[in-house]
């Protein structure tokens, strides 16, 4: 789930869409950014980094958007987590083949995957300084179910719970277990989730009031967890605070302090990293990235991460609920041309509903090309000879959308299209395709656990709150929903490779990017490592 275009399960989003108020940000200029004084006196253990937006909410029952995401990886820590590997380009990654304990110093799975058995480390310190207990988890785990957001989408959609009362159970001080009503292969996984963190329910307890039992108010805009770091200072649309937690079960971070300024303006972002007056940029465009890259003053990290970028087609709507008018269209796409006039070069095809760097991936059934000709013909048959004329939505701001979004528009031209491009800030636009109320837009997403069924059930399955597309066959629901309930892992993967095969061959969307993830940083930055939901951990970051 993210910022509605950015939701790793925007179902969430949808739930939270109709009474959400995002508070609304103001820009910061660059003068003003380079006039606060760095910490002088802790340099070396202070970092500074200039990213878009701050977090609309500290809250982890929040829609997760990309800055949302950041804020939990480092507030919030969850039961379990991945090992992590030094990849050959000496970024860490995830080891998604090996869990290893966070909160829970071990864990014991029933033979069946009915239930899941939390054995809790006793050496958790919160950022108010109180130790984990049971306590803790069971609070955080029905806070969750009571708000009906986050929490309780990914245990009822995901690991099929029904009931609180008989899934959740408070063994002893240290122990707790989950049992749910069928196996299911992600009930380890599921806990690496960074929407799943664990809160301090003592600290909690104080901004209780009978309006907000469940201190939604209070978290909103502070943090209460056992990460490595706590929020000190949140001003939306301007500056977010961190504090490390000396008492952080794997350590206190070498970070310090870290200090998070907006700076919507991605320009502004180079020039402040170009100064000194900032440690990290994030989000910077691609053009800009390629400049920098060559300062010696400046690294920049590049990984091909699980984004997935494209333009989805509402799959009821004529004439996109003709299977050989979508195909069309992605024979239209100059894939090629967007790679090197948009992207110089730093992203790739997608090739998959299913992120490429996750088990279960193929791209054999990829087959469009850049072939007018055989979208002409697609189009004949579709009865669409002459073309049509339809609509391209896509946010306000968004530059690579823009670029892209006049390349697609002369692109469909060539076979009759006739494409209206419409800059809708992002709200507008995220309501219109969640209504169903617009044929052709935008959709940057990632999924942010490696499991190809749970990718599937999130974009592809017809009961999916974030299906905006409206994509629906029978065979692809029946194999998603066996593959989230089965442990026969060959089987799950035989399933999910004829999910990608009728997907792609159904071509509900136009597919375009794996856009990657690529940070910024002065040359004297280390320790960058990539997380599945894109998101920066400033206890892995140090300073030379």
């Amino acid at each position: 789930m993210g910022k509605t275009s950015f939701l790793e399960s925007g179902a969430l989003g949808a739930i939270f869409r109709s009474s959400a108020n995002l508070l609304s940000g103001t820009i910061i200029a660059l003068a003003a950014a380079a006039s606060v004084p760095a910490f002088a006196q802790d340099a070396s253990t202070t970092l500074i980094v200039a990213g878009p937006r701050t977090p609309e909410s500290l809250d982890q029952e929040y829609p997760p958007t990309e800055a949302g995401h950041e804020a939990r990886r480092n507030i919030y820590e969850r039961l379990l987590a991945y090992a992590s590997k030094t990849g050959d380009d000496g970024i860490v990654y995830e080891d998604f083949s090996k869990i290893v304990g966070a909160l829970a110093e071990s864990w014991d799975v029933s033979d069946d995957k009915t239930s899941i058995t939390f054995h809790l480390r006793k050496d958790a310190v919160s950022t108010a300084g109180n130790p984990l207990t049971a306590d803790d988890v069971m609070w955080s785990f029905e806070r969750g179910w009571q708000l009906k957001a986050n929490f309780r989408w990914y245990m009822t959609q995901v690991l099929k719970i029904e009931s609180f009362e008989q899934a959740f159970a408070k063994v002893d001080e240290h122990t707790v277990k989950v049992t749910i009503p069928n196996s299911s292969p992600l009930i380890d996984r599921l806990w690496v989730n960074n929407d799943l963190g664990i809160l301090d329910a003592t600290e909690m307890k104080k901004h209780i009031t009978n309006e907000d039992p469940w201190a939604s108010t209070w978290l909103a805009t502070h943090s209460a967890s056992f990460g490595p770091y706590g929020v000190t200072k949140y001003t939306p649309g301007q500056e977010v605070v961190y504090e490390a937690n000396a008492k952080y079960y794997r350590g206190e971070p070498r970070l310090k302090k870290v200090i998070f300024r907006e700076m919507p303006t991605s320009a502004n972002r180079v020039a402040a990293l170009q100064a000194g007056s900032v440690d990290v940029a994030e989000y910077l465009l691609p053009r800009e990235l390629s400049l920098v890259e060559k300062m010696p003053s400046v690294k920049v990290w590049k990984v091909f991460g699980n984004y997935i970028h494209r333009v989805e087609m509402n799959n009821e709507m004529e004439p996109f609920s003709n299977v050989k008018v979508r195909q069309a269209l992605n024979y239209l796409v100059p894939r090629e041309g967007i790679l090197k006039a948009v992207y110089f070069d730093t992203a790739r095809m997608t090739k998959s509903p299913i992120s490429e760097i996750y088990p279960g991936f193929t791209d054999e059934y990829f087959q469009y090309s850049t072939d007018p000709v055989k979208a002409k013909a697609l189009l004949t048959e579709a009865g669409y000879p002459d073309g049509f004329k339809t609509e391209l939505g896509y946010r306000t701001g968004d530059q690579i959308e823009e670029e892209i979004a006049v390349i697609l528009k002369s692109a469909l031209a060539k076979a009759g299209i006739e494409v209206t491009l419409s800059k809708l800030p992002a709200s507008t636009l995220v309501e219109r395709y969640s209504n169903g109320k617009i044929p052709m837009y935008f959709f940057r997403d990632m999924a942010i656990v490696p499991d190809a069924a749970y990718v599937a059930n999130l974009w592809l399955n017809s009961a999916s709150l974030i299906n905006y597309p409206r994509f629906k066959t029978e065979e692809v629901d029946k194999l998603i929903d066996s593959s989230l309930t089965s442990i026969d892992e060959p089987k799950r993967l035989e399933d999910m490779r004829r999910v990608q095969q009728i997907t792609v061959e159904s071509a509900p969307w136009i597919f375009l990017m794996n856009p990657g993830y690529q940070l910024a940083t002065r040359s004297n930055v280390k320790g960058y490592s990539w997380y599945t939901p894109n998101a920066n951990s400033w206890f892995d970051f140090y300073k030379d």
